[in-house]
């Protein structure tokens, strides 16, 4: 088995950073008593002010201005712990959050699907990029030594055992996982490496120290197994975004909800199926929540396509009062399935596939605007097709270029100058049982311009042609 570690060591700066649209702004995060508020982590353009974790806020005021103090939320780095294991679930089916701020995986039996490591890691790096983390990435034999190489090493790749095992004696002693107590004695004892500590007989660390010593350095080298528990994706997506301001357009809260729809792609991709249906909150200081619902008539998971719906659906959107935060909830996930292409796609990069532009006309339009087509069992053509949600295929089956695929609201009467018949009339008597009793004798046109019509002659009350409609 081979175990890949990626470690976020700004899990918590990031978490706040990736949803602000002022990443270059000095930032930092602040946590500890009332009394002695202390930065937990400053943002790279805190950095450049002076400003070091570590620091008291009073003497962080006292060396720079003009940077802003957010709290530590507990509860924000654990969601987006959660969101990240459902991103990670798409690569291994065993992913655990034994360590905090780190995702361990099993990659072995992933890489005859992903490629060989280097070009799985690139990808790994390429899509925790996109989510706005910053990590270290390392691969060994076993996962206890992937989480700790991972604290000095980035991108080491030490699939063998030997290989980890190399790697694991040159790690200086403080920053193998050992109790602080221990590092410090062996520290006092002279030994800087964890090669020089496992020069010493067994026996006399078990009388040293406690067995959670030996303990660890056995899962180190991969002597004993460390039991992880496995993530399982939930049923359900649910995220929330607290806003720096209340806002009160719809172009102020586009980047946040481009920052909610990447985070439900992720998790969907990860989970392996897609979304028909979720609901926008746009929770206000006072009042109730204003409630945005996005249907699509299939299961999607692009992140481009699910963000130009949900655009489209705000936009025309009255905001009744200043909006605080935004939340996102998907229930409905049903499979997805992939559209089949051709090996080579003739469409251009400007066109776009049926379902996409169905559901971006909806999105703009309402979805009464778009509707489908189906014939109906009856003669008559203005009865013979129905209106469908989905334009599904119905029972009956119409010859191609039999009946126009445009009909006009009302007949209009034709002039026959000019105008050309094609073939014998087709006869339709029908409709006697409701009412709507008709006699048409139909005729293939040709107009001067080329254009094909339908148009038919009342045999009840003899007279003009009258166009019904026209072929593509």
């Amino acid at each position: 088995m081979l175990w890949a570690c990626i470690l976020l060591p700004q899990l918590a700066l990031d978490s706040v950073l990736r949803e602000r649209d002022d990443p270059d702004t000095p930032l930092v995060l602040i946590g500890g008593p009332t009394q002695r508020r202390v930065l937990q982590a400053v943002s790279p353009a805190a950095n450049r002010l002076g400003l070091r974790a570590g620091q008291t806020l009073t003497a962080a005021r006292a060396l720079a201005d003009g940077f802003t103090c957010v709290e530590v939320e507990p509860a924000r780095i654990e969601q987006l712990q959660q969101l990240l294991a459902a991103w990670a679930y798409r690569f291994s089916a065993q992913v655990s959050l034994h360590y905090p701020r780190a995702l361990l995986l099993e990659v072995g039996s992933s890489l005859q699907l992903f490629g060989p490591w280097p070009v799985f890691e690139a990808r790994l790096r390429q899509e925790l990029n996109a989510l706005g983390l910053r990590q270290r990435i390392v691969l060994a034999s076993n996962p206890v030594a992937a989480r700790m190489l991972a604290n000095v090493h980035d991108g080491l790749a030490a699939a063998a055992a030997d290989d980890t095992r190399a790697a694991l004696l040159e790690m200086p002693i403080a920053r193998v996982g050992l109790p602080p107590e221990a590092s410090e004695a062996l520290a006092h004892m002279g030994l800087r490496q964890l090669g020089q500590v496992l020069t010493l007989p067994r026996e006399s660390l078990a009388r040293r120290f406690s067995s959670q010593v030996q303990l660890h350095l056995d899962q180190l080298f991969g002597l004993r197994a460390l039991g992880l528990d496995f993530y399982q994706p939930p049923d359900r997506f649910e995220a929330r975004l607290e806003l720096n301001f209340d806002v009160e357009s719809h172009q102020a809260l586009l980047f946040p909800l481009r920052r909610l729809i990447n985070d439900l792609a992720a998790f969907l991709a990860g989970r392996d199926c897609g979304v028909q249906r979720f609901e926008l909150h746009l929770e206000h200081a006072d009042g109730p929540d204003t409630l945005l619902q996005v249907g699509l008539l299939s299961a999607e998971r692009d992140a481009a396509m699910l963000f130009e719906l949900a655009r489209g659906r705000l936009e025309p959107l009255r905001i009744p009062a200043p909006v605080r935060n935004l939340r996102l909830l998907a229930a409905d996930l049903p499979p997805f399935v992939p559209q089949h292409q051709a090996l080579f796609d003739p469409r251009t990069k400007q066109d776009q596939p049926w379902e996409q532009l169905r559901e971006r006309l909806r999105a703009r339009l309402g979805d009464e605007a778009v509707k489908g087509l189906r014939a109906a069992a009856d003669h008559r053509p203005e009865c013979a097709w129905q209106g469908v949600e989905q334009g599904g295929p119905g029972p009956l089956m119409i010859a191609p270029g039999s009946r126009p695929g445009w009909l006009l609201p009302e007949p209009q009467a034709l002039s026959e100058a000019g105008v050309q018949l094609l073939g014998l009339p087709e006869r339709i008597e029908s409709g006697w049982w409701d009412g709507g009793d008709v006699r048409r004798d139909y005729y293939r046109i040709e107009t001067r311009d080329g254009q094909q019509g339908w148009a038919y002659r009342d045999l009840a009350c003899p007279g003009p042609l009258w166009l019904q409609g026209w072929f593509a």
